[in-house]
Formats: structure tokens, C-alpha cells, sequence
């Protein structure tokens, strides 16, 4: 599984570089092809510290199976519970980026007031308000799941954001995504005047020209590049 735990420190210094990094807080993972549950960084190292040796498999029930004996992050459920819900993801990732926990925080709607945006609305973001507490639980993981449904993205109010997608590149890259709309939307609405979005209509349109599979697997090696520089 060794390309597997490089493929998460890899995708944890992604999001490190793109606004996620919080101390020693957040996580990404991938679903186990043997079905043995997640593999995910293990606790106490920041995303930017993230090597393969700091990675692990984790089950549903909170058992290191595999990878670095470590502890493990306790919010493990938000990754278990997901991938169990949604056979169509093959990844997750969950952070703190400044910008979302604010807009989700502030009670307005993301809204498509960039490229960015179109990623995810319309319809709005989900929003799960059951606690800003961890999840801490097999019961709040499936919660955070059913609010989730079938959509990519899901605010965890006064908390986070969470983002999924068929392979971690495509989860970080919507991560890295949501970060910058919810950023160009504060920007937009502190620069007082009257503030524009697209139409549904335009919106929707903008998604599929701009956010297809090539174009998503390009940013990625473009975010993984970076990491060089």
C-alpha cells in the first residue's frame, strides 16, 4: 500500500500549500481497495508534515489495521462513514481553511460569483449544523454523510468543509476549489456596491466547460508541481 500512503502525504502537503493547513488539524483519505476501511494521516503532524510513514489504515471502528502505528485522528468517522454511504467515492478529505469556515459561518450561500463557485452551486451547498463539535462518532459520521447526499462538497458550520471525489486528486482539487470560492465571494461582498453572480443557467454551463475530469486531473499535476517550486 506504499503508493497509497504517498499518494495522501502527497495530497496533505497539496492542501498545506493551498490554505488548509491548521497546526495539526485536518485530513485526507482513500478509500482501501481490499475494503478494510481508510487510509489517512495520522494525528499529531500538520498536513504539511505529512510523509508515507505518517499515514495508516484506519477501520470503522477506529482500528490502525496498517501503516504507522501512530495515533490516529479522531475524527476518523467523517472518512468511514462517508465512503460506507457512497460507494461512488473513493476519497475524502476534511479541513479548517479560514475563508469557508467564515462564509459557511456568516449564514450566506456560496454563491456563483466566480469560476470557482460553478464548481458547486447550483443547487447550494449542503450545510450540517447537528454540532460544531468533532465527529467524533459512528453516529455523527453517518449524519454528516446523509447531509453530504450525493453532492461534492458539504459545510460543517462553525467547523470546516468536507470534499469528496472518485480518487483523492479530485477530492483536493474541489477542496482547493471550494477554498478560493468562498474567498472571491468575502472579497466581493467587502468591496461593498452591488454584488453580481451568474444565472443558474450560465452557472451549470460554466461547471461543465470548466470542471471536467481532464481539466481537474490537470490542476492536480499543476498543485503537485508546485510542491517542487
Amino acid at each position: 500500500m506504499n503508493e497509497i500512503a504517498e499518494l495522501v502525504a502527497t495530497a496533505s502537503r497539496v492542501l498545506a500549500a493551498n490554505g488548509h493547513d491548521d497546526l495539526i488539524w485536518g485530513h485526507a483519505s482513500v478509500r482501501d481497495p481490499d475494503g478494510g476501511g481508510a487510509w489517512l494521516k495520522t494525528a499529531e503532524w500538520s498536513l504539511g508534515e505529512v510523509t508515507a510513514d505518517r499515514v495508516h489504515l484506519v477501520d470503522g471502528t477506529g482500528t490502525v489495521r496498517d501503516g504507522s502505528p501512530s495515533p490516529r485522528h479522531s475524527e476518523y468517522p467523517i472518512h468511514t462513514e462517508i465512503l460506507a454511504a457512497r460507494p461512488d467515492v473513493g476519497a475524502v478529505v476534511h479541513t479548517h481553511p479560514p475563508h469557508a469556515v467564515a462564509l459557511a459561518a456568516s449564514g450566506q450561500s456560496l454563491q456563483p460569483v466566480s469560476h470557482a463557485a460553478t464548481m458547486f452551486v447550483p443547487p447550494e451547498v449542503p450545510r450540517f449544523t447537528d454540532t460544531a463539535d468533532l465527529v467524533l462518532t459512528a453516529e455523527l459520521g453517518k449524519r454528516v454523510a446523509e447531509e453530504l447526499g450525493e453532492r461534492n462538497a458539504l459545510f460543517l458550520v462553525n467547523h470546516g468543509i468536507v470534499t469528496v471525489g472518485p480518487d483523492l486528486p479530485t477530492a483536493v482539487v474541489t477542496a482547493v476549489v471550494l477554498e478560493r470560492a468562498c474567498a472571491q465571494q468575502i472579497l466581493t461582498r467587502s468591496a461593498g456596491g452591488w454584488p453580481s453572480w451568474s444565472p443558474p443557467e450560465e452557472a451549470l454551463a460554466k461547471r461543465e466547460h470548466i470542471y471536467h475530469p481532464t481539466a481537474i486531473a490537470a490542476v492536480w499535476d499543476h498543485l503537485v508541481r508546485e510542491l517542487g517550486r
